[in-house]
């Protein structure tokens, strides 16, 4: 493996929107210089004023070429664009030997790259905010413990799930605040979910289709399968010797959303791309997002193991946030674990190549200590 290379302390976070948060303030503790990246430099400047930041950091109008000139070897590169775009700042980062950082799944074009990155000696962070991010650090905690208490050659069965949902904080007839892009939010139930279910991997084509109750700390929500859960398994380091009974990371919604959108899945059942980016258009001019709105983000995960011999284990992380009127609930709960994690790029202690969040159980529970004390705050419950 290449040496990684050393971070110079200039951070460049790219894009203002929804999810910008508290993120770039405690960058600016940590680094040298912090350039906020938007549209154009006033769009920037803005920003930077909205988050209490101006003269701290400085604003720039991006463009690729822009950057690519202020760009230097050991520079970290935040991107907060939408997903497909972060292919192609990546290929930016490996060519100037700049680590890249965001809060999105790896998508093939990302992993691709990677082999080049680690050769460069350039960290590629990625799923290190919310859901995915924050979930990550919740499992592979559970699972350590798990582990610990049950022994990994020991023959069990064990259910796992993961819901998480940004919701309004006062429930509305939709039942739903859209915390990011509704085109977004639509094209994400488009996408079938796979699963473990009974013991045997299950796919919904229709994940809204497989919305069931569940119960959080005495409340009811509703839950649906999400993307692919079944890589996570490796991912979280579960035993071979363990067999899933249940496996699946999910959407939680406020209890009465599946009856509330009922004309949306019928729009959706379409599967017109021209008609449902008029749909989202519609929803976002019905439903907009105000100051005046508070959100409420919640993410449960929890474990059981049965041991064969009769050993058990159970335990969950409940994370139960409101926005407040300095920064939405899913801003701080994605831009925070994100800017942490940036930290670490920039004192050194992520290794070239890909990072998912944290990958062990041990950085995890550091990651979940700094978490508390920069205030997104959490709680764990194990019963043996």
């Amino acid at each position: 493996m290449s040496e990684v290379v050393p971070a110079s302390g200039s951070v460049h976070w790219v894009g203002a929107g929804l999810s910008t948060g508290s993120g770039p303030s405690m960058l600016c503790e940590a680094a040298g210089r912090v350039l906020l990246w938007h549209r154009t430099e006033d769009r920037a400047a803005e920003a930077l004023a909205r988050l209490g930041l101006t003269g701290r950091a400085e604003p720039r109008a991006y463009t690729p070429d822009a950057l690519a000139a202020e760009l230097a070897p050991g520079d970290v590169v935040v991107s907060m664009l939408p997903a497909a775009e972060h292919a192609g700042l990546l290929a930016l980062c490996v060519r100037e030997r700049a680590h890249f950082a965001c809060s999105s799944y790896v998508s093939d074009a990302v992993l691709e790259q990677v082999p080049a990155a680690e050769r460069a000696g350039v960290v590629v962070l990625t799923e290190a905010g919310l859901d995915p991010g924050i979930d990550h650090l919740f499992a592979h905690g559970l699972v350590a413990r798990a582990r610990r208490a049950i022994g990994d050659d020991t023959a069990a069965s064990y259910g796992f799930t993961s819901y998480c949902g940004g919701v309004p904080a006062v429930a509305n007839d939709f039942r739903y605040r859209f915390s990011w892009a509704p085109a977004g939010a639509l094209n994400a139930l488009r996408s079938p979910a796979r699963y473990v279910e009974d013991g045997a991997e299950t796919t919904a084509g229709r994940p809204w289709e497989a919305t069931r109750r569940h119960v959080v700390d005495g409340e009811t929500f509703e839950v649906y399968p999400n993307r692919d859960s079944v890589p996570f398994v490796e991912q979280y380091g579960l035993p071979s010797a363990w067999k899933a009974r249940t496996f699946v990371r999910g959407t939680l919604r406020l209890d009465g959303w599946l009856r509330a959108w009922d004309d949306v899945f019928a729009r959706l059942r379409s599967d017109d791309d021209a008609k449902i980016a008029t749909l989202a258009q519609e929803l976002a001019a019905k439903y907009p997002t105000t100051d005046a709105d508070r959100d409420r983000v919640v993410l449960a995960v929890s474990l059981d193991v049965r041991g064969e011999a009769g050993q058990t284990w159970s335990g969950g992380y409940l994370l139960d946030l409101v926005g407040d009127e300095e920064e939405s609930a899913m801003a701080r709960c994605v831009s925070r674990p994100l800017a942490l994690g940036v930290r670490h790029v920039l004192d050194g202690s992520l290794p070239p190549g890909l990072s998912r969040a944290a990958e062990t159980a041990a950085r995890s529970e550091e990651w979940l200590g700094e978490l508390a004390r920069e205030g997104v705050h959490f709680t764990l419950r194990v019963d043996q």
